[in-house]
């Protein structure tokens, strides 16, 4: 782009505009140059700096050359001599016989307001919310697994994030890939997941919400397949262990082998083309992978659920107007009598406890019962997972946990969350 200097009589107003711009410039978006004119005829600037409209639009080129040349980076502004690139001439326009934007004269009235930003509302300021589509939420599995189907109940219309490993999905909130993760901690047949149990532990999510979805299992193997050419059934192990009895009485003399999930089990069997092979998973795996259902809810309990918790990175504020659920992990050192005595602590106070369960302490896993004797006694060293049905905004849950605390060595608050209340049929789908 040609420098261009201002005429004598317009060098004070273009350098008065270029401080004001830059003082009122806004801190994001395209750059915008406004030019004003309150007549076609003549204007009266202060101390008559500009007598005529000519030397105005002589003044505003001279000011928006200067500004698109500083807004520019190098590369743009390299045009060579023979005027700016092509990519600049395109938004150039000619004014007075300067080259400039387009500066889009307008004329206004002079008791007109100036139009001023937009300010803020607490619209703009909400932080994402807690269902809608907006949220990502990270599962472990592919798609079809029962871990979808849980994420889309606990958020509708969420973006489901399939993650390959239990760890991966929390990495996953961690690193604000997602917003939330859903994973499962236990089931009416198999019991705790004990791998979601050591992650929470060394994870700093929070749990925000818990799920409980109805398992319906499916043995499923390529269109065309005859129950009698199973010769394996391949699944999750504790599909494979809800469904043994059922198998059985299939008549199915097929070998049973372990795979990292259910839906997992069904797509291996699509891309392989393999036609001796039967998996156990959802209906909607066998829609999405093509796969012919053999046997329709083959679990050996209609009553089979898997309770999942909805993770975050940041607590919800508990509240007492619905039912709400704690959960705690703690540790003690002063041995087994002391178990006791922190259980009371919520005996006491009417306090349901809906779970627990006892980890190894994976720092400390053994401990010494008799010093005297050369450590000869020994037994394991336990962290406890407790789930109690109470809000921390209620008085006698802070109250217990103060208690417990006097005789934990170690004590942490996984979440006080909203209990699941919806009800669910025994005998329905995913």
């Amino acid at each position: 782009m040609q420098a261009l200097s201002p005429p004598p009589s317009s060098s004070s107003l273009s350098s008065s505009i270029v401080g004001t711009s830059r003082r009122r410039r806004p801190p994001t978006g395209p750059l915008v140059v406004h030019c004003i004119h309150r007549s076609y005829d003549s204007v009266n600037f202060p101390a008559g700096v500009v007598s005529s409209r000519s030397d105005w639009q002589s003044s505003c080129a001279i000011l928006s050359s200067k500004v698109v040349g500083q807004e520019q980076p190098p590369e743009s502004r390299s045009g060579g001599d023979n005027g700016p690139t092509a990519a600049a001439a395109d938004s150039i326009a000619s004014v007075n016989g300067h080259k400039t934007i387009d500066l889009d004269l307008v004329p206004i009235d002079n008791n007109r307001p100036l139009p001023l930003q937009k300010p803020l509302t607490i619209t703009d300021l909400a932080p994402a919310p807690m269902h809608g589509s907006q949220l990502r939420v990270a599962y472990q599995g592919v798609p079809g697994a029962y871990s979808e189907a849980a994420a889309g109940k606990a958020y509708p219309k969420c973006e489901a994030i399939p993650c390959d490993q239990f760890e991966v999905a929390f990495q996953a909130v961690e690193l604000w890939i997602a917003d939330r993760a859903v994973l499962p901690v236990e089931n009416s047949l198999g019991g705790s997941i004990h791998r979601n149990y050591d992650l929470l532990l060394r994870h700093r999510l929070h749990i925000v919400g818990e799920v409980q979805l109805p398992v319906h299992h499916c043995l499923m193997a390529l269109p065309g397949v005859r129950k009698e050419y199973i010769t394996r059934v391949i699944s999750h192990p504790q599909a494979l262990a809800q469904c043994e009895h059922t198998l059985t009485k299939l008549g199915l003399q097929a070998a049973r082998e372990a795979v990292d999930d259910t839906a997992g089990a069904a797509e291996y069997i699509a891309a392989n083309n393999l036609r001796d092979t039967a998996a156990i998973a959802s209906a909607r795996a066998a829609e999405l992978y093509g796969m012919q259902i053999l046997a329709d809810g083959i679990q050996d309990d209609c009553g089979n659920v898997t309770r999942f918790v909805m993770l975050a990175r940041e607590p919800i504020i508990p509240r007492t107007d619905r039912p709400f659920k704690t959960s705690i992990v703690f540790a003690h050192d002063k041995g087994t009598s002391v178990l006791f005595k922190v259980l009371s602590a919520f005996a006491f106070r009417n306090i349901n406890l809906t779970k627990i369960e006892s980890r190894p302490h994976r720092n400390r896993p053994i401990r010494l019962v008799d010093d005297a004797n050369v450590g000869t006694a020994k037994h394991f060293e336990y962290l406890f997972y407790v789930d109690f049905e109470a809000s921390m905004a209620e008085v006698r849950a802070q109250n217990a946990l103060a208690e417990v605390q006097e005789f934990a060595s170690f004590l942490r608050v996984l979440g006080s969350y909203p209990m699941d209340m919806t009800p669910w049929s025994p005998s329905g789908g995913d």
